[in-house]
């Protein structure tokens, strides 16, 4: 109650005190001064009551007088957050103390306050830490295997003497360590299967400086032989380069709006003499009004001919290849190559876009393939920006459907010009 009278009490004073102020101004000014110094009070008011809810906001929040990350201005922290690299700090006894956005992305989540022997499970990379804390700043390399194999270097250093604060960082060389790889296993598979043609070529042409001199019909029988496998490392070679042409602009984005359509019935009209070999035919059917897409045509051309010689290659005789153009409901573009052939493993599908990788040998030899022709159609779907379904059932044949985004309308739209054939397989 006496507390109630109190608060009345300073109330009633400030109230009593304008109504005074506000009465002289009426009596000596007039009503019109005096209404216009209640607007005043009012928005000024206003102003104060805003400022004052704002405050906690923009005021940084209060940090304890223990807390190590007090040498860290808000800014400071907020831009290490948002940095790309991983950053991790750690305090005199090897605890962490901030790690960034990135930091977690590799570590997981909950490393705040935990030592670094149980984040950083590495041997090297605590020796470094170590070292760093004693003022040797140290780069070690060191791999996560897990969930996905990735390859880092990390650099530990001092940062602060007091407090004691150490910084580690790392650098991802996973995209490096991965293409070494595949430049080492692309040479290795490229030199063997160079070997083999060169070898017979040697042979033969040994042979014939020597026993078979003289002999006419081995002669002829042995140059043919070399004429076959001179033109297998040719193609081989060509697929090469063009596989190195297009992994090396698979980065780029095509530019200008092309028929699929056109591109397709091209390429079906430049292997209907190959087909009719086998007594194999070939249509196409199209919805109406199937919109451009985003690509270069040349790619496209090359592609497509890819799958409808393999088609051809691998279907069966005096069979069909159907090729069917339109539109998903969702969007994409398609185009689906199918034959009526021996079909494909379900455990050979996953594998059929790697390079030099066939799921018979010996057929594939027979029919002039050399084992890039799929993992270039994975490479230029990719720089198309579109994907690749493979079906196949054993003893019906297999579907090969390529989807790609359509382009926007405002492009220009470029003519499909027909490109030689690259073999597959």
């Amino acid at each position: 109650m006496v507390e109630s009278l109190a608060r009345l009490r300073a109330t009633a004073w400030p109230l009593v005190i304008g109504t005074i102020a506000g009465g002289a101004v009426v009596l000596f000014a007039g009503p019109g001064l005096f209404w216009a110094l209640v607007a005043l009070g009012l928005a000024v008011m206003l102003i104060v009551q805003f400022v004052t809810f704002q405050e906690p906001i923009l005021r940084p929040p209060e940090q304890k007088p223990d807390d190590p990350l007090a040498v860290l201005p808000p800014m400071t922290r907020v831009l290490l957050d948002q940095l790309p690299i991983p950053v991790m700090l750690l305090d005199d006894v090897e605890r962490v103390l901030f790690v960034n956005h990135s930091m977690r992305d590799v570590l997981g989540p909950g490393l705040d306050r935990k030592r670094a022997s149980s984040v950083l499970r590495n041997p090297d990379v605590l020796a470094a830490v170590a070292e760093a804390r004693r003022g040797f700043s140290t780069n070690v390399p060191f791999s996560l295997p897990v969930p996905i194999e990735r390859h880092y270097q990390a650099y530990a250093a001092r940062i602060s003497v007091s407090p004691s604060v150490t910084a580690v960082l790392l650098h991802d060389l996973t995209v490096v360590k991965r293409s070494e790889q595949l430049r080492a296993d692309f040479i290795a598979n490229a030199s063997h299967e160079l070997r083999t043609p060169l070898a017979a070529v040697t042979g033969f042409i040994e042979t014939l400086r020597g026993p078979a001199r003289d002999d006419e019909a081995a002669r002829d029988q042995f140059l043919d032989i070399m004429g076959v496998e001179a033109a297998r490392m040719r193609r081989l070679i060509d697929d090469l380069l063009s596989l190195s042409r297009i992994e090396m602009n698979e980065h780029v984005k095509p530019e200008g709006r092309i028929g699929l359509e056109s591109v397709v019935r091209q390429a079906a009209a430049a292997l209907k003499p190959l087909a009719a070999q086998d007594g194999i035919t070939i249509t196409v059917e199209a919805e109406a009004q199937v919109p451009p897409v985003m690509g270069d045509q040349d790619e496209l051309a090359q592609l497509f001919q890819n799958l409808i010689h393999n088609a051809i290659k691998y279907g069966r005789e005096k069979g069909r290849v159907q090729i069917s153009v339109g539109q998903l409901p969702d969007g994409p573009v398609f185009a689906a190559v199918r034959d009526d052939g021996e079909g494909i493993a379900p455990n050979a599908i996953p594998r059929l876009t790697e390079r030099f990788y066939r799921v018979d040998v010996k057929r594939s030899r027979e029919r002039d393939g050399t084992g890039l022709g799929l993992a270039i159609v994975k490479h230029i779907i990719s720089r198309h920006q579109g994907r690749l379904s493979i079906e196949s059932k054993l003893g019906e044949g297999s579907v090969f459907t390529v989807l790609l985004p359509a382009a926007p309308p405002e492009i220009p739209l470029k003519q499909a010009i027909p490109e030689p054939v690259t073999e597959m397989l």
